[in-house]
């Protein structure tokens, strides 16, 4: 390594991570290198490279000519406090982010070429709307039929053409995500800069890839939601059961391998987990039934396109459950895939085995790697066939066995997934798998208050707690913060080894209402009446009634139209009597209505996109539309091949590449 790679490239990475580290900022690297033995000492990484298969010649090899890719997750709302410090360790002289190149994609370019074609902009939004970027080209026709337009017609016609002939051509360069260069002297002496649209950071004005053919040093400073979940589902268990000093639970502390875990991961109760929430991830796990931490890498990995579309899924599940005898054409293949069973699962795999069977160098391994993950783009996979088929046969290897990896590499496509990066995630899928199962009602919180994350809404996160017998709060102005919180809660819950507080509903949930107002209400609880709320608080009308609709001021004021009534009736005083402190207590004589449950659930759909009363479904099941509907109670006994008729709300929209029809809908 000390003739091959740059020390300076570490060390730069591990001085980032320890400014996280020592401002209690959660962190983590990962990428080809981060999970190198380098890398844990230096507390890059927390994954032991004993738990893993380590490649060497994955990040390190004398044909690469490049530093070894080492990226690094921040708490997504902290990652701001890392860039700061790069910049002012480095200054913007030194350090600046990469550009990213943002082609037209269906949408784009719907409404770039409707705009300078003069269509109604209403309709070209209509349409934008309409399509997905997994939509093809030609579904333009279906949708604008649709939309009573004719696809026949001459505008149609060049507004069609036009939007085909620019997909995928560049529209604009954007800020990349995290990626950061650092030179030894001036940036503007090597690269083009310039302000980026936020104050206080510099863009450079080419992509990543440019960059990475000057062999720039480059580090990616990446924001990740989940490390903010975990940090508040931490800080939120801590505070609730009084934990002090070397009481507290901390990341470090998470016993491993807990059999509770494992066992609820087994029944897909993974909503909210890192990386397994999805329904193919759910789908998986009760089939896979992890038992230990290298199953989790391996769930991870599994469920991407790369395995699915390279025939990898089914034969490892049968090998896993004994249905299929695992075999090997020689020990060194053995060597490389008895780790998954006989299956190539991760890229590091495919390097291996074109190293051990098909006598590849290390560096062409790598340039395999590379173009296999290029090759649906540019192409450049060809020219490694008759090499890598050739190289097995000459071994002794069967015609067979060489087909099948090379077919398995093309599924790989861009989709392959490294261990080294399945690793890291699976260290997150672990902990927030424990949190989840000891500590729900903290977790539940945790993930609330650092959306927009994962696949799921509040309502179908409130909704799962609900279903592990948790009790939730209204948002009210008395007990509410900004974020969710927990309180003291009498019920028994027998399931856990600790008391689970009850979650109460954050003002952050309430639509059109901001942080700085939440935070004002918070600051000056408890009120004696509304008109104590509007004067301390300092809320006008407007924020009042939104309160009221939301059903936030019931402890004060009572229901939803009587508390819309008494915020409509407060008077907004002058601001030489609003430092007046003697105030006479709000009253008054009309008494409106209760209002029915139907609109006190549309309400709370439209302030808070959720309800804590029954689910709209229970209100519809009795009329006739319905009544041929199965209940989602009912579905396991039915038959299997039977049709079904189903009714709900669609909560998640899903249309994987793989498949060439059809959308799959959560409800």
């Amino acid at each position: 390594m000390a003739n091959i790679v740059n020390h300076s490239h570490f060390l730069t990475v591990h001085d980032i991570v320890r400014f996280a580290r020592e401002r209690d900022i959660l962190c983590q690297g990962r990428g080809s290198a981060a999970n190198s033995a380098i890398c844990y000492c230096l507390f890059i990484t927390e994954v032991d490279p004993d738990r893993i298969h380590v490649l060497f010649e994955r990040f390190v090899s004398k044909e690469r000519h490049e530093p070894p890719d080492i990226d690094v997750d921040f708490e997504h709302e902290r990652r701001e406090e890392v860039i700061q410090f790069i910049y002012s360790k480095y200054t913007r002289e030194r350090a600046a982010l990469a550009a990213t190149l943002i082609t037209y994609r269906p949408r784009s370019a719907i409404r770039d070429v409707g705009k300078a074609l003069g269509l109604d902009l209403d309709t070209v939004d209509l349409l934008a709307k309409s399509m997905s970027w997994w939509d093809k080209q030609e579904e333009i026709n279906e949708r604008l039929q649709k939309l009573g337009m004719d696809p026949r017609a001459r505008t149609m016609q060049l507004f069609i053409a036009l939007v085909n002939e620019i997909m995928g051509f560049p529209r604009h360069l954007s800020q990349h995500v995290g990626g950061f260069v650092i030179s030894r002297g001036p940036l503007s002496e090597l690269v083009p800069l310039e302000n980026a649209a936020m104050p206080d950071r510099t863009v450079i004005q080419w992509d990543k890839e440019d960059l990475e053919a000057m062999h720039l040093l480059k580090v990616d400073v990446l924001g990740l939601g989940m490390f903010t979940a975990i940090r508040k589902t931490l800080t939120l268990i801590n505070e609730f059961h009084g934990f002090r000093g070397t009481q507290q639970l901390t990341v470090s502390a998470i016993p491993p391998e807990d059999a509770k875990t494992y066992e609820m991961l087994h029944r897909a109760d993974s909503l909210g987990v890192f990386q397994v929430e999805s329904r193919a991830q759910m789908s998986m796990l009760p089939r896979l039934k992890p038992v230990c931490f290298y199953d989790l890498v391996i769930e991870v990995a599994i469920v991407r396109p790369g395995p699915i579309q390279g025939n990898m899924v089914h034969p490892y599940l049968r090998r896993r459950q004994q249905k299929e005898e695992v075999t090997y054409s020689n020990d060194a293949v053995r060597k490389v895939l008895e780790r998954t069973l006989g299956i190539p699962i991760f890229q590091e795999q495919v390097i291996e085995l074109a190293m051990v069977a098909a006598g590849f160098t290390a560096g062409e391994a790598d340039q395999l790697r590379r173009a296999m993950a290029a090759w649906q783009r540019r192409g450049g996979l060809e020219k490694f066939q008759q090499k890598l088929i050739d190289g097995m046969l000459q071994r002794g290897h069967p015609r067979e066995f060489a087909d099948r990896i090379f077919e398995q590499i093309k599924g790989f496509g861009e989709y392959g997934f490294p261990e080294s990066h399945a690793s890291s995630f699976a260290l997150l899928v672990y902990i927030s798998a424990w949190l989840k199962c000891y500590e729900p009602a903290a977790f539940y919180c945790g993930l609330l208050n650092s959306l927009p994350m994962g696949f799921y809404s509040p309502s179908q996160i409130i909704q799962d707690a609900t279903r592990h017998d948790l009790e939730v709060r209204a948002a009210d102005v008395q007990f509410s913060g900004w974020d969710y919180r927990l309180e003291p809660c009498d019920k028994a819950l027998p399931a856990y080894d600790r008391p689970q507080g009850a979650m109460r509903v954050g003002l952050r949930q309430i639509k059109g209402l901001g942080e700085d107002i939440g935070l004002r209400i918070e600051a000056n609880q408890p009120y004696q009446d509304i008109d104590d709320l509007a004067r301390r608080a300092e809320l006008t009308t407007a924020m009042l009634i939104t309160l009221a609709r939301a059903g936030a001021l019931k402890s004060i004021s009572g229901n939803r139209f009587q508390a819309h009534w008494d915020a409509a009736g407060i008077a907004q005083l002058p601001v030489l009597w609003q430092a007046v402190k003697t105030t006479e207590p709000y009253h008054t004589e009309v008494e409106m209505p209760e209002p029915s449950l139907g609109e006190s659930m549309m309400s709370d759909f439209n302030y808070l996109g959720l309800t804590l009363g029954d689910h709209p479904m229970k209100l519809l099941r009795g009329d006739q539309e319905f009544r041929r509907c199965i209940t989602a109670a009912d579905l396991p006994s039915v038959r299997p091949g039977r049709l079904v008729q189903l009714a709900g709300l669609i909560t998640c929209r899903q249309r994987p590449s793989s498949r060439a029809l059809g959308s799959f809908f959560s409800c």
